[in-house]
Parts: structure tokens; C-alpha cells; sequence
């Protein structure tokens, strides 16, 4: 939003400077982003009349003006600009002006001079001259009614100033200058003036017929037929400087009229061709197929998202963007319809990004335009109209305002003790009562409570959240003390049995694996192939369509971290990342750190692919596999012990999956990616992932002291022969019961297979696992008949349990 301040100060003049009413705005929270002068510095420059103007002698292009300053003696000065002739009022440099730097960047000083033997006593500016504008085509030539001898500063109010302001879309009140001089009024107590106008004189009955299809889309719309303008009027020198400082471009003072009372209320409107529609205007939402060329030149395709206003014939205007070429204004335009309407912000909002463009509008409409001023601006512009394009023929209709559905205004709350408690000083309701009558609210009071009815204009009030941020704005944020936190500060020792996730990503990082931070929103086809989930939490405003769902796994991120990278030719790839999933889970409550419905556990994942190691002499080349990663995972949870039980998961491979437990728990999954996964994503291998809680691999088991034997320990390899169904895990499980449930199996210190044979000498479905026993007693030497006991106890256990048998 951008205004020149002498605008701004004709309806609200505070006592301060421009650089305390910037601070001020920006306390605000209406960010001053920058304030610039309107025009560079330039000094002893003032309007003159030339008197006279004869060829100079000696120079074909030149001419010798006489020109009237109101000093007391006129000036001789050559010029050669070819406009310049008697009776033309201009911009005079006196001799001692400093005009604004050259090419060289050194300031011009106006002297006495002699051009071609002719004595000139000063200069007639161009607008270049002046950086006013690139235009050089001439002297800049002033209205007749200009006053010789004042300052040109003045005449013009050069000294003004820019403001441009960084709104949040929430301010959609201050995107006009009397919004932002409500404020500034608000903020300082200084008197309001806001822009006052009549009335016009009704003379002519004629109305446009005008139906409201969608009241979801156009709640209130208004109009007027206006005949016998003078469309060839120019427009005002104080309208167009307003517009040129706030960013518009002056069109034609149709136009032009339109522009100023939207930047100087905040009521986008528009000005149809009267002659040019075809019966009475539709307001509907657009149907498929039809299109309209718009003011910029674009021809759009709308559809059923789309509000337009058609007449019987074709659509004419984009509802609340832009208005279309057909009935566009041209100075030979003599009659209009004048039409102002409020569009719901929501049947606005994403309709012109679609487009590719943005308009000034539609940057209003989507954010809220005040509902019940709609006849009073449309007054405002019908007085301009009649001021600036009045004839003696000019007849004014009746306004048609239809009023089919406006928003409810809800009562908000706002109680005065948790005002206090949220901004931390002592707000009083003598206090806040005086910032709602400041800001124009109206609202009911009880002894600490506040029922505010939101202003017609306010659409970012709703809760009681933002009422306290008026009341924090207005009583101004560098007034609130910055205190020490008042709660008890305890140093809390972290338990010994828990570790960091920072301890585990360093972990990670020292086993050679890269971390990755993916975002939360993903694909709902991930959430499908890699998840198996059906009916993932869905987003109601994703950032993109691809974004729409949020992940309740993380190891479709690190299958595509890998994709990304194998498509930058990447061989060799470890990475890793922990982080929330979210899955839906009726039995979760509300709480401090939880949302009911929802499970947000946090997770620990982990990709390999490619190479085991990077191609060097010391070691052949080959493939990560499913149990190099598994050494990797057997590494992070050490000393605790893992088992692995056959498993099966939508985004892995049916027969390379395994289900990790700690104890009897679930808590992860291990395995290679599905093939059909690998293809439809394009990896020339499949890696291998694993991803646990990060709640367990965080628990760790205590130091307990254990005797170190100083025995000599005993090795015996047992070789067992089982059904190809048996895995080697269900062995392992066996040994470890046998252990703890007979005391001859107690000096069992150890137990690691080592070898898997199958072939010549065993059945087709059978194979043999080979195990080496370590066994050490604390107390004696082990001798040949107590190792013996415990491995037959061993082995017998398999044998009943699993069917094994020794291998012969």
C-alpha cells in the first residue's frame, strides 16, 4: 500500500514528524517498508510566464524568452525547447538555483551566462530537468491558473513525502488512505476528518435491470445510470499527483475517478460503457466454456469457480478482478452505470493468481471490503464524476442497491484479565474501554468483560485473540516491558537410562549416513504405496497439490532423497532422518503436547543403496544387502539385543522383510524395497531401509556390574539340521529360554551362528545351521562332562521344540 503523506495528513494531521509517524505506523504493526520524496532536492525554482519570445540572432534553434517571475524585473533567458512560446507558464531556475545532479552526479548551479553573445538570466525547466520524469520532450508546462512567483516546491508539494506500507493480509481495513488515518487517528487521538461529499441531485428515473444469481458469491450490489458525460475531461492536477504518489498510472478521468476513490476509501469499483450493454447484467458464477477479453488485453477461459457480471449477450466483467474490453470506457463514452458491490472474500480469493495475474481489486475483495458503505461511496464517485466530467446535459439515475446477503457480524469476547495475562502488563477495563472507542468498536461491558460487535469494515476480528491484539497494537509494543521469565528455572538432569536424539543422529553420522530434514506434507500416492494407508490425515489448505496428505511413515522421503540423487548420477547413497509421523488414532486425548484423533509418534529411518563401501584396492566392490543395514541398526540399539521376526510391508520386498523387536515389542521394520516400488520410481537397485521408534532406541539399559571369569572359556560348534520354514531366530529364541530355564545351561556366555548349509547330504526342504557355543564358569575350570550336559540340553531343546536334529 502506497499514499503521499500530505494526502494522508488532510484527514488526520498529528502533531509529530514524518520519521515518528513512520515509527508509529510500523509499532503498529503497519509496516513503514519504505519513505521516499516525491521529487529530488532542488532549490530557487519557481513558476513563471513567459511574455515574449523572439529568435535569437545568431542561432537558428534557440529562442530569447522574456518571462515575469514577480520580482520586480523581467528576465532575459535563452532557451531552444520547442514548446516554448508567449504566455506559457513553466518551471523558472533562477540564477542560484542548485538543480538536481547530471550525468555526472554533481549538483547544477545556475549562473549568469552568455549563449551565442545573448545574456541569460536563468532556465526554463523540463520535467527531466527536475527528475520529475524521463520526459524531455519540451518544457514542463503548468495550468494557466498557476501563480507567478510562488515556489514550484509548493505550487506542485514537491516536499511530500511516500509511505509504503507491508501489510498483513489480515489489514485489510488499511488498504486506503482513511483506513490508515483511522489508525493514525486511533493511535494519537488526533481528530478524524473523513473526505465529505453530497448527495447528487437525482434527475432521471432510468434504472439497468441487474439479478443476483449467486448471493454466495455477490452479497450486495449496487449501481446507477449516469448520461451526458464529458468523458474528454481532463482530470484534476491534485487528482493526478495523489495517484502517481500511491502507484497509479493516470488513464483518462473516468478511469482516473474510479482509481482515486478506491485508494481513497478502499471501494474497487467500475465504470461499464452504458451504450455498449446488451439489456440487464447477471451476476452468476461463469460456465464452462465461456470467455472474456479483459482491460489488459487477455483473453481468459472461465469455468464454474468463477463469478462474472454478463449482460444477455456475453460476459462483460470478472467479478471483483477486472472488468472486461467490450463495455470499457473511451473518452467518447457521454453515458455509464455506475456499479460498486461487496463480493465474499472467499468467492474472490485464488481466482485472479489463476489467471497469472493480480489486480488491485481483487487484492481487496479476497481480504474483506466494507459491506455497508457501498451507497455512500458510489455518492462519493457520482460527486467527482459531476465535478470533473459534469455538462449541462448530465442526468443522474437513482442508486439500485440490492441487498440479498451480507455477513452476520457475531459478537466477540474479550475478557480483561487474560488481556492482561497475554500481552504481561496491567491492562484495566477503564483502559480498554478507551481503545475500542478509539478504534470505533462498538461493544456492551460487564465488570471485566467485553462484548465487541465488529465494524462493518473489520473482517480479521473473530476471536478473542484478536481482540487483544488491538489492545496490544494500540497501547503500542515498545510500551510493553521486556521482563525475565517468572517461573521457577530448574536445571533438570536428563535420566541415565535415556539418551538424546541428537546422540543418535551422531551415531548415524559416524556409521556414514547423511541426516535429511523432509518435509511433513506429502504425496497422497506415497502414503498409498509406501504406507498402505487408505485414508491418510488430509490437509485443507496443502501449499501444493502434491503436498496434500500428512506422512504416517518416513521412508517414502528417503526413497525419493535417494531418487533425487540417483538422478544427479549419484552411486553411493546413506541417509537418514528422524522425525514426527502422523497417523489417526481415535484412542489419543487432548492434551499438552497431543491433538484427539491423532498419534504424532517420532521416528528413526534409514536408506542405503549402492555401494557397501567407496570403490577401493583394499576391498572388492559390491552391493549393500539387507544384512549390512541390519549391522548398522544391531549397532545403534547396542548393548541392547535385537530379534528379527519374517515380516511383511507394503513398501518392502514380500520375502526380505523383517519386523524389528526389542523384548517381545514391536517397534520397527527392516527390509528391501518392493520391486514393483523400485520400478514405478526408477532405481536401477533396491535399497534397503529400516525405520524404528525413536522413543526405544532412545532407552538405554543401565551398567550392571558382572564378574569377569578368570577361567579359560570353552568353544563348542553345534551344527542342526532343520525344515527350511525354521528360522534361525526361532533357534536363537529356544537357546535363550533353554538358558534361563535350566541351571546346566547357565555358563552359556555366548551363542553366534556363523554358518547356513544347504545341498548334498540333506533333504530338499532341510538345512543346516551351524552355532558356536562360548561357556565359561566364574568359579572352576570347566570340565569336559559339564560342557557336555549343557550342550545336550541345547540340543535337546531344539529337538523337541523345532524338531532339530544333529547334523551327522
Amino acid at each position: 500500500m502506497q499514499f503521499s503523506e500530505n494526502w494522508l495528513r488532510t484527514m488526520v494531521n498529528p502533531t509529530m514528524t514524518s520519521d515518528e509517524l513512520s515509527h508509529l505506523l510500523t509499532m503498529s504493526g503497519l509496516e513503514v517498508e519504505e519513505v521516499e520524496p516525491v521529487a529530488p532536492p532542488f532549490t530557487n525554482v519557481v513558476v513563471g510566464e513567459v511574455l515574449e519570445v523572439t529568435k535569437h540572432p545568431d542561432a537558428d534553434r534557440l529562442n530569447v524568452c522574456r518571462v515575469n517571475v514577480h520580482t520586480g524585473t523581467i528576465l532575459n533567458i535563452v532557451c531552444g525547447a520547442p514548446n516554448v512560446r508567449a504566455g506559457l507558464k513553466v518551471p523558472c531556475a533562477m540564477v542560484g538555483a542548485v538543480l538536481p545532479p547530471g550525468a555526472d552526479g554533481k549538483p547544477f548551479e545556475i549562473k549568469v551566462g552568455k549563449l551565442r553573445g545573448v545574456e541569460s538570466q536563468g532556465m526554463l525547466c523540463s520535467a527531466r530537468e527536475l527528475k520529475l520524469s524521463e520526459d524531455h520532450g519540451g518544457l514542463l508546462e503548468l495550468p494557466d491558473d498557476a501563480p507567478v512567483g510562488q515556489n514550484f516546491r509548493d505550487y506542485l508539494q514537491l516536499n511530500d513525502l511516500k509511505f509504503t506500507i507491508k501489510l498483513t493480509p489480515n489489514k485489510a481495513d488499511c488498504l486506503s488512505v482513511l483506513g490508515v488515518a483511522r489508525e493514525v487517528s486511533a493511535l494519537t487521538g488526533t481528530p478524524l476528518k473523513a473526505p465529505v461529499y453530497q448527495a447528487a441531485a437525482v434527475n432521471l428515473d432510468e434504472k439497468l435491470p441487474v439479478r443476483i444469481s449467486a448471493p454466495e458469491l455477490c452479497g450486495r450490489f449496487a449501481g446507477r445510470v449516469i448520461r451526458g458525460l464529458n468523458a474528454k475531461a481532463a482530470t484534476p492536477q491534485w487528482m493526478k499527483q495523489r495517484l502517481e504518489r500511491s502507484g497509479q498510472r493516470s488513464i483518462s478521468a473516468l478511469v482516473d475517478i474510479s482509481n482515486y476513490v478506491m485508494l481513497e476509501l478502499g471501494r474497487p469499483s467500475h465504470v461499464f460503457d452504458l451504450d455498449k450493454i446488451h439489456g440487464g447484467l447477471d451476476v452468476r458464477w461463469g460456465r464452462k466454456g465461456e470467455s472474456l477479453k479483459l482491460l489488459n488485453g487477455n483473453t481468459v477461459e472461465v469455468d464454474e469457480w468463477v463469478g462474472v457480471i454478463s449482460d444477455d449477450k456475453e460476459i462483460e466483467s470478472l467479478a471483483g478482478i477486472m472488468g472486461g474490453d467490450a463495455t470499457a470506457v473511451s473518452l467518447e463514452t457521454s453515458n455509464i452505470y455506475l456499479e460498486a458491490a461487496f463480493w465474499f472474500p472467499q468467492s474472490i480469493q485464488g481466482r485472479a493468481r489463476r489467471y497469472n495475474f493480480s489486480t488491485d481489486a481483487a487484492h481487496r475483495f479476497e481480504r474483506g471490503v466494507d459491506f455497508a458503505t457501498v451507497v455512500d461511496h458510489i455518492e462519493r464517485i457520482t460527486a467527482l464524476l459531476l465535478e470533473i466530467c459534469g455538462t449541462s446535459d448530465t442526468r443522474v439515475g437513482p442508486i439500485d442497491d440490492q441487498i440479498v446477503n451480507l455477513p452476520k457480524r457475531e459478537p466477540v469476547t474479550l475478557r480483561t484479565a487474560r488481556a492482561a495475562k497475554v500481552i504481561g502488563v496491567d491492562v484495566t477495563d477503564e483502559m480498554v474501554s478507551d481503545i475500542f472507542k478509539r478504534l470505533g468498536l462498538s461493544f456492551d461491558y460487564e465488570p471485566g468483560l467485553f462484548s465487541v460487535t465488529p465494524p462493518s469494515y473489520r473482517f480479521d476480528i473473530e476471536i478473542e485473540e484478536d481482540l487483544i491484539e488491538e489492545v496490544a497494537r494500540v497501547y503500542g509494543f515498545e510500551n510493553i516491558p521486556a521482563l525475565p521469565p517468572v517461573a521457577a528455572n530448574a536445571m533438570r538432569i536428563a535420566p541415565e537410562n535415556t539418551r538424546s536424539l541428537f546422540a543418535i543422529r551422531r551415531l548415524l553420522a559416524d556409521q556414514d549416513y547423511q541426516e535429511v530434514v523432509n518435509f511433513s506434507f506429502v504425496d497422497s500416492a506415497w502414503e498409498a504405496d509406501f504406507g498402505g494407508n487408505a485414508d491418510p490425515i488430509k490437509l485443507l489448505n496443502p501449499i501444493a497439490s502434491q503436498m496434500s496428505v500428512m506422512r504416517s511413515s518416513l521412508i517414502a522421503g528417503l526413497v525419493a532423497n535417494a531418487r533425487y540423487n540417483v538422478n544427479r548420477k549419484a552411486s553411493r547413497i546413506r541417509v537418514f532422518e528422524a522425525g514426527a509421523v502422523f497417523r489417526k488414532n481415535a484412542d489419543i486425548a487432548d492434551g499438552p503436547l497431543s491433538v484427539a484423533g491423532f498419534e504424532q509418534p517420532k521416528r528413526v529411518a534409514a536408506l542405503a543403496y549402492g555401494p557397501v563401501a567407496e570403490e577401493q584396492w583394499g576391498q572388492s566392490s559390491r552391493n549393500v544387502d539387507y544384512f549390512d543395514v541390519k549391522a548398522d541398526l544391531e549397532a545403534l540399539f547396542a548393548p541392547r539385543t535385537l530379534r528379527f521376526v519374517k515380516a511383511e510391508h507394503p513398501a518392502l520386498h514380500p520375502g526380505r522383510t523383517a519386523h524389528v523387536l526389542l523384548g517381545e515389542q514391536v517397534i520397527g521394520v527392516i527390509g528391501e524395497l518392493h520391486p514393483k516400488w523400485q520400478q514405478k520410481y526408477e532405481l536401477p537397485l533396491a535399497p534397503v531401509v529400516f525405520e524404528v521408534d525413536a522413543d526405544a532406541l532412545q532407552q538405554r539399559d543401565l551398567p550392571v556390574y558382572t564378574e569377569i571369569s578368570k577361567f579359560p572359556a570353552v568353544s563348542r560348534d553345534i551344527a542342526l539340521v532343520v525344515k527350511q520354514s525354521i528360522g534361525a531366530q526361532q533357534l536363537l529364541d529356544v537357546f535363550a529360554a533353554e538358558k534361563e530355564a535350566n541351571p546346566a545351561c547357565a555358563i552359556l556366555q555366548a551363542l553366534v551362528l556363523f554358518d547356513e548349509y544347504q545341498g548334498k547330504g540333506l533333504e530338499s526342504d532341510e538345512k543346516s545351521l551351524a552355532f558356536r557355543c562360548t561357556l565359561q564358569d566364574t568359579q572352576n575350570t570347566l570340565q569336559d562332562d559339564k560342557v557336555d550336559l549343557a550342550v545336550s540340553a541345547l540340543v535337546a531343546a531344539a529337538g523337541s521344540r523345532l524338531g532339530a536334529r544333529l547334523r551327522a
